[in-house]
């Protein structure tokens, strides 16, 4: 399959970046096509700028040149993987824009039966995506998550499953309170993350 892995981390020498070279060379090594975009390594601007919001609908002239290369990845994608951390119970700011900037309608989504491209029935409209992935870490652990409701596993589980029709739910690989695991722990869990993606 060609795999698009969308990695969201500043930081080079990071955890989370170990994980996004394990995924990538595991889906590697397992015969996928590979496609790695690191957005922070990009310069991915996260910002919607007030001209890409005005024309948000104006399918297709929303795909501006900057987006429109991201665009072209996403749709050739046969199965994606986002590897992130959580932070304040949410995305990193960066992926967050890069879903408001790049998952348009007439990408992501179609709206039919409506008077314009504004109104209308949501349409999922990515039909090439088979399998989702997410691997993240969490700062907090997991007692202290569920009290405020994990929004970002219920954003995979729900959002994700419901934006991209596939047939099982996205796979959510998380590691919670990070900051507190030691070295067999965080080995075990990249061990984890190669084993469950060797087989996606």
């Amino acid at each position: 399959m060609r795999v698009h892995v969308v990695h969201a981390h500043p930081v080079e020498t990071s955890y989370n970046r170990a994980l996004f070279h394990a995924a990538v060379e595991t889906l590697t090594e397992a015969g996928h096509e590979v496609d790695a975009l690191s957005l922070y390594d990009e310069g991915f601007d996260a910002v919607l700028s007030r001209e890409e919001r005005l024309n948000y609908h104006e399918v297709p002239g929303n795909l501006t040149p900057a987006v429109a290369p991201y665009v072209e990845r996403l749709r050739a994608a046969e199965a994606l993987v986002f590897v992130h951390p959580v932070w304040n119970y949410g995305y990193p700011a960066i992926l967050k824009g890069y879903f408001d900037r790049i998952y348009l309608p007439g990408v992501s989504f179609v709206l039919t039966g409506g008077k314009n491209n504004e109104t209308g029935t949501l349409v999922p409209n990515l039909k090439n995506i088979r399998k989702v992935a997410f691997v993240t870490t969490y700062g907090g652990n997991r007692w202290r998550t569920m009290l405020m409701g994990d929004p970002p596993r219920r954003l995979a589980r729900r959002w994700a499953w419901a934006t991209f029709r596939t047939q099982q739910p996205p796979k959510y690989l998380a590691l919670y309170d990070m900051n507190n695991n030691g070295e067999a722990q965080l080995n075990g869990f990249l061990d984890k993350v190669r084993s469950e993606l060797a087989s996606l």
